[in-house]
């Protein structure tokens, strides 16, 4: 039996092999056409039943299948399991983009549509209805057949280039090691080579004078693990980010700071080089967007969004450029001036800012993040964060059981006080060389009303039909008859990029890493605590783009909470809870430089929008050019000539936030307005989290996201919380 084809429960992940891949996925395909065929060939009146629910049924299926492969190959990278999802991906991408186009079924869903039934059916089908005709249109359905036949290729050349811009991404970074300490050679450099400065193992070279104790104890146990002596770095988060807050060694921070800078760029191995994807899946956009009838991609883009041009995406920014930038020249100002007053750094550089800020932050809030991450044990933080949750929304999280792709992974249930199974999820926190770097959250199953039936597997399928003497592709509707329906539990996958536990204690977070995880958990929540029960809009399904990241950044507030906090702490040596004058010295460093952090975000969303709205790919202005005007407009920390951000800015190039970036910054505005709600009432109130979870969480994307946030807080929002939750409002 192929594991994929197995639906009945939780995916077989131990199961789950690379040649399992097509077999799989070229079954589903095939029977999902054959049913697309009789759809299309029955000449009764599409209904909801028989026309929606079968298409459903099949294109859920097939996401089962293709689900865990896409997870396997971010999680869990291999040379087979790549090669078996790149040599699938197409098959995939034609698949979807044949139905987009399908002419015939665009015209039953018209039918459907100003039908009788139409006018019965719930609102939240109503919206799925229209979804599907709206993107028909997008998806190239009334073209003429040539462009349909170049809008095909199309979006099979971009899945294809997005894939590899990953692969080239996760290969330079995994490539890049840098071993210091125990055997004499030259300076410090890439691949591997050793310093020049030697040192017995108990004895810790001078170069890496200033890092923290576990990461040096985990740089140790990454030597051991690659048979070298002395400590071993690489470009992964948790080896990386240490470096460049904590090593005195400036020549060290510059080095690295400079490999990181430059993956996936001309600066390292031919093959990896994101420059030439970047400039054809720039163009390939700008083309679809044309045959499609829009002015540009920013436009196409948009046209699922709450925003309604780029113009207006563009105002915002620059709107809150405006408002941000004389903070942040104030923050780059006085970090200049400590730099060179009390650390002798007479020209702060780009590798420079992350050591003296943290420099600075301990000097005039007196503690240190390091100081922080004692007290975020992971037992600890999880219990906190689940206890918040349960408070809030009256749920019990306890974990539980299933089969896993590493042995780090865990499984939990969340139950509703009466007990009953409400969602589950998978968390996945630690960085490997075989895991994508970055967080984020991912369905693995999806909360659906089904038809019970004897179904087991495809191979139980299938022998019923050869028995019931009917076609391998036959429905399952003509073999099975239905037994009462029932809900289908939803769950999610949780992933994160944090320090493994290392000399056998716990994993310990930042805060910024608790605030990471808070993050996922609200998109999480988001797709395990809706009420929806049909697909298309259950859970983050069908919820506009630039509002998916509301419940995430609410989330986030309740990091800066006392309340919550201290029922989420242990001094990993002492045992003691976080105290209160260290908490008050966190809340007032809360805002320390977030006028550079809101820039950052800034200068990226604009990139983002003008490069897919205002910009002709291998033109005149190349790529970094275009990004150097948008430094010069808004940004006052300005990156050496060498730094290739864009062939890393994964979000844009290989992930969904194509001309959609800016929704960060959208959405923060909705989700400080909203946690504003709950300062006003209590942070920790029971019916403001009742309510956030009726209006907000339970609706998904059943109605617009305007009319569920002015349904939770009464009015629409404006940007008045989120300036003061950052600082950004003048307090003289």
């Amino acid at each position: 039996m192929n594991p994929l084809l197995d639906f009945t429960g939780l995916p077989r992940f131990a199961e789950i092999k690379p040649e399992h891949v097509a077999p799989a996925i070229e079954q589903l395909l095939a029977e999902n056409r054959a049913l697309i065929e009789r759809l299309l060939n029955d000449s009764a009146p599409p209904a909801w039943q028989d026309f929606i629910v079968p298409m459903e049924d099949a294109n859920e299926r097939l996401s089962r299948a293709w689900g865990p492969v896409g997870h396997l190959n971010a999680v869990m990278n291999s040379p087979e399991l790549r090669e078996a999802y790149n040599a699938t991906l197409p098959k995939i991408t034609q698949y979807y983009a044949e139905l987009g186009q399908n002419r015939a079924l665009f015209e039953k869903f018209k039918a459907l549509r100003n039908s009788p039934e139409f006018v019965g059916l719930s609102a939240a089908r109503k919206k799925i209805i229209e979804n599907e005709l709206r993107d028909f249109r997008l998806g190239g359905a009334e073209l003429p057949d040539d462009r349909k036949a170049r809008y095909l290729a199309i979006q099979e050349r971009l899945a294809e280039l997005s894939s590899r811009f990953s692969d080239n991404l996760l290969d330079a970074t995994n490539d890049y090691t840098l071993v210091i300490g125990n055997a004499p050679s030259s300076q410090p450099s890439p691949g591997g080579r050793r310093s020049e400065r030697t040192s017995s193992a108990c004895k810790i070279p001078a170069e890496l004078d200033g890092l923290p104790e576990d990461v040096l104890q985990a740089a140790q146990e990454a030597a051991r693990a690659a048979d070298k002596p002395g400590w071993l770095f690489t470009l992964k988060a948790p080896s990386y980010m240490p470096i460049m807050q904590y090593a005195g060694n400036r020549a060290l921070r510059e080095q690295m700071y400079r490999a990181y800078g430059t993956r996936a760029s001309e600066f390292g191995k031919p093959d990896w080089d994101n420059t030439p994807l970047m400039d054809e899946i720039i163009k390939l956009r700008g083309e679809e967007a044309s045959l499609l009838g829009f002015a540009n991609f920013g436009e196409l883009s948009l046209a699922t969004k709450m925003a309604e041009s780029p113009q207006q995406v563009v105002e915002f920014m620059r709107e809150l450029a405006r408002r941000a930038r004389p903070f942040a020249e104030k923050d780059m100002a006085g970090l200049r001036e400590f730099a060179r007053a009390e650390l002798g750094i007479h020209e702060l550089q780009s590798w420079d800012v992350s050591y003296a800020s943290e420099k600075l932050r301990e000097r005039r809030y007196a503690f240190s993040e390091q100081e922080v991450k004692q007290y975020f044990p992971e037992d600890a933080v999880l219990t906190g964060m689940f206890k918040l949750v349960e408070t809030l929304y009256g749920l019990q999280i306890k974990a539980s059981v299933a089969p896993v792709w590493h042995d780090d992974v865990r499984f939990f249930d969340i139950r509703d006080v009466q007990g009953k199974l409400a969602g589950q999820f998978y968390l996945d926190l630690y960085a490997r060389n075989s895991k994508r770097g970055g967080a984020w959250m991912d369905d693995a199953i999806t909360r659906r009303r089904v038809q019970k039936t004897d179904i087991l597997c495809a191979a139980t399928r299938h022998a019923n039909n050869k028995t019931h003497g009917v076609a391998a592709t036959a429905p399952l509707s003509s073999v099975f008859s239905p037994l009462p329906s029932v809900i289908q539990t939803p769950v999610a996958y949780l992933n994160c990029n944090f320090s493994a536990p290392v000399g056998g204690k716990p994993a310990m977070f930042t805060h910024d890493e608790v605030i990471t995880l808070f993050h996922e958990f609200g998109h999480g929540l988001h797709h395990l605590l809706t009420e929806v029960e049909d697909i298309g809009v259950s859970g983050i399904n069908g919820v506009e783009w630039d509002a998916v990241e509301l419940p995430s950044q609410f989330m986030e507030n309740f990091c800066w909470e006392w309340d919550v906090l201290q029922g989420m702490t242990r001094q990993v040596e002492t045992g003691e809870k976080l105290p209160r004058a260290l908490f008050e010295k966190m809340l007032a460093a809360k805002n320390f430089q977030s006028g550079l952090q809101t820039l950052r975000q800034v200068e990226f969303s604009l990139f983002d929008m003008l490069m897919h709205s205002n910009f002709e790919a291998g033109g005149a202005k190349s790529i970094l050019q275009l990004l150097d005007e948008v430094r010069a407009e808004v940004a006052v920390l300005i990156p050496p000539a060498f730094h290739r951000f864009p062939h890393s800015f994964s979000h844009i190039f290989s992930g969904g936030y194509a001309a959609g970036y800016y929704s960060y910054k959208w959405a923060e505005v909705l989700s400080a307005d909203a946690y504003s709600l709950f300062e006003e009432n209590g942070v920790l109130n029971p019916d403001v989290g009742a309510r956030f979870r009726e209006e907000i969480l339970a609706v998904g994307g059943s109605r617009d996201a305007m009319q569920s946030f002015a349904a939770f807080r009464g009015r629409e929002p404006n940007m008045d919380a989120l300036l003061r939750h950052n600082g950004l409002i003048d307090q003289t």
